[in-house]
């Protein structure tokens, strides 16, 4: 029987990790009830891939390293992302999994030119995610977490944009029938994301930024959990 394989790219901060889980866990919670089996594949420790044709869909994590860092274990999972989209495997990559596919495709990846972003954003849908069933349901602006440094500084050539906020203009896009990469995480609940501003306190009042009004400002983000809910409906659908 297919799986959905979560490609872990890392851990979230220790202390984190600790009291609230891991970026799989939380992915697999947004999953909710699901009618197929999930495997967790740990990419930094270089366990094998699966067989295209075991894939009901892959989607890769979050991380705390840094794309342009070209580690092995970052490039081996770059180096199989064509292969995935060539074949029409369901793919859904989460802020690093997201600037991953972009770079895989021929997209440029690097540092955000105005710094990092980082608390509850508001994305916007272009005209292009009205039909797209990663967004079915899902309104025009909607609120998301997010906490990145690096960005998909140019989307690969035929990519299509789905979503943008007022910091990036590439939140989301798709590259194929059903490769999607999201640059916030919808896997992220407010518990989650305060830990991570927290965790962050020190860079952040560095920066100039107000790490209270960070914190005061996370909301629930109902829509943006819906995209996983949403990937796992299109691989239930795509894989029947």
């Amino acid at each position: 029987m297919k799986k959905l394989y979560i490609l872990k790219t890392g851990s979230t901060f220790s202390s984190t990790l600790e009291r609230l889980g891991d970026f799989e866990g939380w992915i697999m919670a947004g999953l909710g009830e699901h009618a197929f089996p999930l495997k967790v594949i740990d990419t930094v420790n270089r366990e094998p891939f699966p067989e295209l044709t075991d894939c009901l869909g892959i989607i890769v994590t979050g991380s705390h390293s840094m794309v342009t860092d070209n580690q092995p274990w970052s490039l081996r999972l770059e180096s199989w992302i064509p292969s995935l989209v060539k074949a029409d495997v369901p793919f859904l990559g989460i802020c690093y999994g997201h600037q991953l596919l972009g770079r895989a495709m021929q997209g440029e990846v690097g540092y955000h030119p105005l710094g990092s972003e980082v608390g509850t954003v508001s994305i916007r849908l272009t005209p292009a995610a009205a039909e797209d069933p990663l967004f079915n349901g899902i309104p025009e602006q909607f609120p998301a977490h997010a906490t990145h440094a690096q960005t998909v500084l140019n989307l690969p050539r035929e990519a299509t944009l789905l979503a943008v906020s007022d910091h990036d203009p590439h939140q989301a896009f798709r590259v194929g029938s059903c490769a999607w990469g999201v640059q916030f995480h919808p896997e992220y609940s407010t518990v989650v994301m305060k830990a991570d501003i927290e965790e962050q306190a020190k860079s952040l009042e560095i920066s100039g930024r107000n790490v209270a009004d960070l914190i005061e400002n996370v909301k629930e983000t109902p829509f943006a959990g819906k995209v996983i809910v949403n990937f796992a409906e299109f691989c239930r659908l795509y894989g029947s």
